[in-house]
């Protein structure tokens, strides 16, 4: 059974890769900002971080299934998956930094402090009957995890990892995979949620839909991207 990542991003591949699954990857074609305005007017409220996260990991999978329905069926089906992750620090939300003065002037407001990470999932079954998205089964999850900065990481040792680049396409600007990881002084919670993609959500989504987590297990694959 194929999964199949409505994403381009590194961090997720990365993540599945690394638990067995090489998956076909899609990108999304999502207008966030307009869709979350739509959505929040017709609740008359706004959207919570966890609520946020699910919501555009749901619009994501289901924008892949409708704009490669040809392709997902040349595949032979699968779960398609759509995610988004957001970070909370004293509850501000901290989106992806892109310029390295907010890149630092974020890394110094986290430092010594506990972060929340929350990453959504929605994950639709196109194993069977072709259908829209809508009529598809689905299930949907959002798992937390926080993440500690250590107090005495220094302005020089911030400065040098915002020159490297890492930190600006990241929500929160820090990667506990990559050069940041020596900054981090605890996580709690599942490590692959904070790097955008809980394996354990996934398993739980997948049996939720009838289906066995270990079938996805199919490292060595082709890679099929669009």
């Amino acid at each position: 059974m194929r999964l199949i990542l409505a994403s381009t991003s590194p961090a997720r591949l990365s993540v599945l890769r690394g638990a067995g699954i090489e998956p076909a990857c899609f990108a999304p074609q999502v207008d966030e900002d307009a869709e979350v305005e739509a959505r929040e007017a017709e609740l008359g409220r706004p959207l919570t971080a966890p609520e946020l996260t699910e919501y555009l990991g749901r619009l994501k999978a289901e924008d892949v299934v409708a704009r490669y329905r040809g392709e997902i069926a040349e595949l032979g089906g699968g779960l398609v998956l759509g995610g988004d992750s957001m970070f909370l620090l004293e509850g501000e939300v901290l989106g992806k930094p892109h310029e390295p003065a907010v890149a630092l002037e974020r890394s110094k407001q986290h430092r010594g402090q506990t972060g929340v990470l929350h990453s959504g999932h929605w994950l639709i079954d196109c194993t069977g009957t072709p259908g829209g998205a809508e009529a598809l089964p689905a299930a949907g999850a959002v798992d937390t995890a926080t993440v500690t900065l250590a107090a005495d990481v220094t302005d020089a040792e911030l400065e040098s990892y915002v020159a490297t680049g890492e930190p600006l396409e990241l929500a929160g600007g820090f990667a506990i995979d990559g050069l940041a990881g020596a900054f981090i002084e605890r996580i709690e919670g599942a490590p692959s949620c904070v790097i955008g993609l809980s394996l354990p959500a996934l398993r739980r989504l997948v049996r939720e839909l009838g289906h066995d987590y270990a079938a996805l297990w199919n490292a060595g694959a082709p890679l099929a991207a669009n």
